[in-house]
């Protein structure tokens, strides 16, 4: 399946929008990018549904320009009111024909989900692989008012736990998309997310200016 940033590129500042061109296609969070519908309708002709891994306002910024440009239904884990289902802790969604568990992974923000499938996983800002605190395994801010660190160190282990070991990809909702060599040649996702629990663990400020 090809999957799109489809706000690469973006002059200001957004997540990573994924549009998963599967059949159904569908987005994985928005973005703030103007004119990321008319990106998405680029590849695809229609869009199935929107998923949230969390509504902090660079993952949703566009989204109601994205919701009415194709009618797409919007799953979230926290209320909205353009909400056509839920996400559930341990549920399974079909994302774009293949299936992820929605794992429940907040602290960076209340409502954070991670999907996971058994080739990727959507971290949203869980876990990103670089975002210029660290470069080969870092963690979503938690200095803002209604973040916990504890929280998302809890959240980090949860993922970890139920990350299976096929999964080589990692699309964060910042930085780089992260690839594992076939051959074993380079750290599995696994070893990213285990190097961003470490370094969350040590309780240190993430940005000198927290």
């Amino acid at each position: 399946m090809e999957i799109h940033t489809v706000t690469e590129g973006a002059t200001e500042f957004t997540c990573n929008a994924y549009l998963l061109a599967g059949s159904p296609p569908a987005l994985v969070d928005a973005g703030t990018m103007p004119g990321v519908e008319d990106v998405v309708a680029e590849h695809v002709e229609d869009l199935e549904a929107v998923y949230l891994t969390h509504q902090h306002g660079d993952h949703v910024g566009e989204l109601d320009a994205v919701l009415d440009r194709f009618d797409a239904d919007l799953y979230a884990y926290g209320d909205h009111p353009r909400r056509t289902g839920g996400l559930a802790d341990g549920e399974t969604v079909e994302i774009a024909g293949e299936s992820y568990e929605v794992v429940y992974t907040p602290g960076h923000a209340e409502d954070h989900v991670s999907f996971v499938g058994e080739t990727r996983v959507f971290s949203g800002d869980v876990v990103v692989y670089n975002d210029g605190a660290f470069d080969d395994g870092s963690f979503g801010r938690t200095d803002y008012t209604g973040q916990s660190r504890e929280r998302l160190i809890e959240s980090l282990d949860t993922l970890l736990d139920r990350l299976p070991e096929t999964v080589s990809e990692l699309y964060a909702g910042h930085g780089d998309v992260y690839r594992a060599d076939p051959d074993g040649d380079s750290d599995s996702v696994r070893d990213v997310v285990a190097r961003a629990l470490s370094r969350a663990e040590r309780r240190e400020p993430k940005y000198p200016e927290e």
